[in-house]
């Protein structure tokens, strides 16, 4: 695997394009790893101090990525070098997208990622600059489809991802009016734990279960989680966090879902920050859901929580270790070699799976349909896993092993 993975690492990426903004001092790259498949695609995040290495290890990511939600397209990414908070931000994101227009037209898909909304930004902005939809490139250059079928594909994918939650069974709130793009990462988090314990033995019910990061993924992941009945004993996200020790009422965590501010939580009694990071990583816990920022678990923290019990950890997060590899770095290595370890491009696939679901053919568009979709590819990706290695260690490793096989 790791022979694999050094190849993979060193290929040099099929295409880099790079912009630089006339009227501020923005800076943008669209990081083509392959046109494997005809096409390439992958999300457009936006921070100050971004740079282009950033973006080339999130391309080789999706690409792996892809091997398990489909299609067998190769990976990309885009990137801005640029504040977001500042007011100049959607003139930025429209020069841009008319830079990258000819590539999104051609054989390059994009969507929301870090600081760009998808259906706020993304989709009307791109529209403006002459392209059907952001995933269009896909559809040109993988699919190929007649004219009339590229319509209606576009409008199936279009109509499916901003599609309002109706089923209660999947929506923390039907008045609320929750999209698929909404919950669909947080749920495939929660599944990928449902499936680990059906493949390899045992129950989610009544296991206790942290949560790392409390945004659209982990707050999803929480409810989604105590809906099967796991316990959610703690949470910890930037500003602070919670911690009960026999867990959480799935209708507590329903309100702290509903209650969130964008990214934060927001509860009574919040813990600071510092003394939340002192307690939870010592709590007794099975299950781990690293749903925050990339690149933050220590082996330290880690180590705290296998001494304490921990099962299973479920990626919400790319890359949440902190390595500086873009994959499997010691840290990483280090966790998968003692507990069961499902990686991010398994876990976290829910969205790009939902992608490749509304480019087929017609598709069914009620909210079971689109889940259980979802749920299906990490239940079948986790079986890949256990059928070539069914030790509750390695998870990761062999998981690579699978995807880059296919790659090189």
């Amino acid at each position: 695997m790791k022979d694999l993975l050094q190849k993979y690492e060193a290929k040099e990426p099929e295409i880099i394009f790079n912009w630089k903004d006339p009227e501020t001092d923005a800076e943008g790259w669209t990081v083509i790893n392959s046109l494997r498949g005809g096409a390439a695609g992958g999300g457009t995040r936006m921070r100050k101090g971004l740079d282009m290495n950033e973006v080339l290890s999130l391309a080789k990511t999706m690409e792996v990525k892809f091997t398990v939600s489909g299609p067998a397209i190769g990976g990309a990414k885009s990137g801005i070098n640029f504040d977001p908070k500042d007011p100049r931000k959607k003139g930025v994101l429209e020069r841009w997208y008319q830079a990258v227009s000819p590539l999104l037209k051609s054989y390059y898909g994009t969507g929301g990622d870090l600081n760009v909304d998808e259906i706020h930004e993304v989709i009307p902005i791109t529209e403006e600059s002459g392209v059907w939809h952001p995933q269009e490139g896909v559809f040109t250059g993988h699919f190929k489809p007649t004219e009339a079928d590229k319509i209606n594909r576009i409008g199936q994918l279009r109509q499916g991802v901003i599609k309002v939650i109706e089923n209660p069974n999947f929506s923390p709130s039907v008045k609320r009016k929750y999209t698929i793009a909404d919950m669909i990462t947080g749920f495939g988090v929660a599944q990928a734990v449902k499936h680990y314990y059906d493949i390899y033995g045992g129950t989610v019910v009544g296991k206790k279960a942290v949560i790392q990061g409390f945004g659209n993924v982990g707050a999803a992941a929480a409810f989604y989680l105590a809906q099967m009945g796991a316990k959610v004993v703690g949470i910890i996200d930037i500003t602070g966090g919670l911690i009960r020790e026999e867990g959480f009422t799935f209708e507590e965590i329903t309100d702290l879902f509903l209650a969130k501010t964008g990214n934060t939580l927001v509860a009574d009694q919040v813990i600071p920050f510092d003394e939340i990071n002192e307690k939870i990583w010592g709590m007794q816990t099975e299950i781990f859901a690293p749903c925050a920022a990339s690149r933050l678990i220590t082996r330290q923290q880690i180590d705290q929580m296998i001494d304490s019990g921990l099962e299973v950890i479920s990626c919400g997060a790319n890359v949440p270790f902190a390595d500086k590899e873009i994959f499997f770095g010691p840290i990483m290595e280090h966790t998968d070699k003692r507990v069961s370890l499902i990686p991010d491009f398994i876990s976290n696939c829910g969205m790009a799976r939902v992608f490749a679901y509304f480019m087929e053919a017609r598709v069914q568009m009620t909210d079971e349909a689109i889940f259980n979709d979802t749920s299906n590819t990490i239940r079948k990706a986790i079986q890949n896993v256990y059928n070539q290695n069914n030790s509750k260690t390695d998870i990761s490793e062999t998981a690579f092993e699978i995807a880059l096989s296919q790659l090189i």
